[in-house]
């Protein structure tokens, strides 16, 4: 049996830090307010495109394989927040890594995109599609935001990772998971402005309103992720005392601690580390997952578990046998271009634009 074994990874999050405090700043909100509800105490905010960041994050996975970009067969890249959707994201990083004429997609269940991706790019390894893949998890959320509502811009940040999937013959990589979506719910979850709904409407692109029910989004994500951490674990005879980490979706640490409780697995196992970046949506969990390697909190032959949840409303957990090797094999001299501005100034610059369009361009809100 073929399986598609993890044998690169890497990460890229922007320099610029927006804290609490200077969103305290911003909005009538502190630091307490945030922490105490969220867990969050600070994020990243891009000076750079969605492209850049998944390709220098693709650039540190290559090299963690030790695989060249023109020997990729394969791009998955998971967003919700796409610099164009036309041509799509992957296509932009296949033509960086020099890989023509690797098959190139994008896949977008909003949080859950990257484990969607990794999902659907293990499944073309094991028919044989494909050899080897590369899956990205990135978004920039930053200019999408509406910065007027504490409520939701206290949460988000901006970020990317990816990892490298190869074939092999040994039992490792994506073992199980399951897949799922509370559709009849995705109300509660609302971006206003990204889509062709709004298009040629005298709505301006990135001004936006966030429909959020926090309190039902909670209940769903928490039942959610739970449940398919039970059904993951099922599907290859495995009980929570069996995972050695568990790498879930960054969210809230709220959710984080409920789902570990009703999963019936220790917070001493979980990987969190929302409170330096925020949710940062597909690529929270391949970001946590290049931490937890750093800090070697992933030994050779571990079992994870990856639980997510995002818009949609989508659902799903990966248990994931780990291989052999835990260090990369290669580093790569690619880095984002320097940035010399402090994350409120690129926020405001970001607001500028909304607020100032270009003559004939809407500069009202237009969700009122």
């Amino acid at each position: 049996m073929t399986y598609a074994a993890i044998t690169g990874w890497g990460k890229c999050l922007p320099p610029a830090v927006l804290t609490n405090h200077d969103l305290s700043g911003m909005l009538d909100t502190s630091d307490e307010w945030i922490v105490s509800r969220t867990g969050i105490s600070e994020r990243r905010i891009s000076h750079v495109g969605l492209e850049e960041l998944a390709y220098v994050a693709a650039a540190r996975a290559l090299a963690a394989a030790g695989l060249a970009g023109s020997s990729v067969e394969l791009i998955v890249f998971g967003t919700c927040s796409h610099d164009d959707q036309v041509p799509n994201m992957a296509s932009g990083i296949q033509r960086r890594i020099g890989a023509q004429p690797a098959a190139a997609y994008d896949i977008n269940t909003a949080c859950t995109s990257f484990l969607y991706g990794l999902s659907t790019a293990t499944a073309l390894i094991r028919t044989g599609v494909v050899r080897n893949a590369l899956v990205i998890g990135a978004e920039l959320i930053s200019p999408f935001m509406d910065w007027s509502d504490r409520n939701v811009a206290v949460l988000f940040g901006d970020g990317a990772a990816a990892v490298v999937l190869e074939a092999s013959a040994r039992e490792e990589g994506l073992l199980a998971e399951k897949l799922g979506c509370y559709g009849e719910a995705r109300e509660i979850l609302r971006v206003q402005g990204m889509g062709g709904t709004y298009a040629n409407r005298g709505v301006l692109y990135g001004i936006t309103r966030w429909q959020f029910e926090g309190q039902e989004i909670f209940k769903r994500a928490v039942a959610g992720m739970s449940g398919a951490c039970e059904e993951a674990l099922a599907r290859v005879h495995k009980t929570a005392a069996e995972v050695d980490l568990v790498v879930p979706h960054q969210a809230n640490l709220r959710i984080i601690e409920a789902v570990a409780k009703r999963a019936g697995l220790p917070m001493e196992r979980v990987f969190v580390n929302i409170q330096r970046y925020g949710n940062m949506s597909s690529a929270t969990v391949p970001v946590a997952l290049c931490e937890a390697l750093e800090a070697r909190r992933v030994r050779a032959g571990a079992l994870l578990l990856l639980p997510g949840f995002g818009g949609g409303l989508s659902f799903c957990a990966h248990a994931v046998r780990w291989g052999a090797r835990v260090t990369p094999l290669g580093t790569t001299d690619v880095e984002l271009p320097p940035n010399e501005l402090p994350a409120a100034e690129i926020l405001r610059r970001c607001l500028e634009r909304k607020t100032h369009p270009a003559p004939g361009a809407a500069s009202a809100h237009p969700f009122g």
